[in-house]
């Protein structure tokens, strides 16, 4: 099995690890910033709603679901740049040779 460079293996996880952060924040943002900050978003209506009380009933699951959708994208998408793809994973665990 051929070994990952130190280098890529580092800025492979210094980007998840960014990406990672990114999603908690976006998360905590939906799911307490919401709460926080009621009192004035019970004057912003969605479908007749008071915002505040459609974040936390289905907003924010709503938010959670985008996340993870947008989550498994992004992640092929890094997988892929830093040559850690599902493809190369297969090939190089089934004992074939794989080409630079």
């Amino acid at each position: 099995m051929k070994k990952i460079d130190k280098k890529v293996a580092d800025s492979y996880f210094k980007t998840r690890t960014t990406l990672i952060m990114i999603y908690l924040a976006i998360g905590a943002t939906v799911s307490y910033g919401v709460v926080l900050f009621a009192e004035p978003l019970s004057e912003i209506t969605f479908n007749g709603i008071p915002l505040h009380y459609y974040m936390g009933a289905q907003g924010a699951v709503l938010t959670f679901i985008i996340l993870l959708f947008v989550n498994a994208i992004v992640s092929d998408r890094v997988d892929k740049k830093y040559g850690i793809d599902e493809a190369r994973n297969e090939s190089i665990g089934s004992g074939k040779t794989v080409d630079h």
